[in-house]
């Protein structure tokens, strides 16, 4: 039986939010992943480097049996009611087995009114966005809360595919998935959250991030 699991893409998506997943789901035994947006054709990622032929709408993509979004700075625009994202995931949410999100993808979850009340991760510079829709951010790196799964920043979407694929086929077949990419992280630093990196480095990172929302936030008024 194929399991249909549908990524959802936005122009300004952060890439690795949506190829990571992509690649550990697309090996997972009979699924059917797909892209799909507002209109098809060519949606870019933040950097407007990476760019995705999308063959299917929303529309087209009703009743996925998982559902996954990417984060992106845009994320902060697109959170509200009334935007096709949005939308989708309400309309589709009540038929998936997982409704997922990747760093501040989470906040199209909040948007879509799905976390109020309940334990979510994003990326941690979005902890208050995320808190404003009423969910209660962790740093823990995958939260799964009934069929709704959220993963921290970036890189923790592959950690949720793996996490989802072991839900769905058994550890065995996750296990298997993870040596097949080989899936070993041994970073040379040990700063990838923000309770473990020195302060400075949070401060820059902040004022990095901070500055690019703020742009980002002046240019759309």
């Amino acid at each position: 039986m194929t399991m249909q699991i549908a990524i959802g893409l936005y122009e300004g998506f952060a890439a690795l939010d949506a190829i990571g997943p992509y690649q550990v789901l697309t090996s997972l035994p009979g699924a059917e992943v797909l892209f799909c947006a507002e209109r098809t054709g060519i949606v870019a990622d933040e950097d407007r480097m990476l760019r995705v032929d999308v063959t299917r709408t929303f529309a087209d993509t009703p009743r996925p049996d998982l559902l996954l979004v990417p984060g992106g700075l845009n994320t902060r625009l697109l959170a509200k009611d009334g935007v096709p994202i949005v939308e989708w995931i309400k309309a589709a949410h009540p038929h998936t087995t997982y409704t997922t999100s990747v760093c501040t993808g989470a906040l199209l979850l909040g948007a879509a009114g799905l976390l109020r009340g309940l334990p979510a991760t994003t990326h941690w510079l979005a902890y208050d966005h995320l808190r404003a829709f009423g969910a209660e951010p962790t740093e823990q790196r995958v939260v799964i809360q009934g069929k709704i799964a959220t993963a921290a920043g970036v890189s923790a979407g592959i950690d949720l595919a793996l996490t989802l694929a072991a839900e769905i086929a058994g550890a065995d077949v996750a296990q298997a998935i993870q040596l097949g990419i080989e899936y070993d992280p041994q970073p040379p630093f040990d700063t990838g959250a923000p309770s473990k990196a020195p302060a400075p480095i949070r401060e820059l990172v902040t004022a990095v991030m901070r500055d690019a929302e703020s742009t980002l936030l002046a240019e759309a008024t």
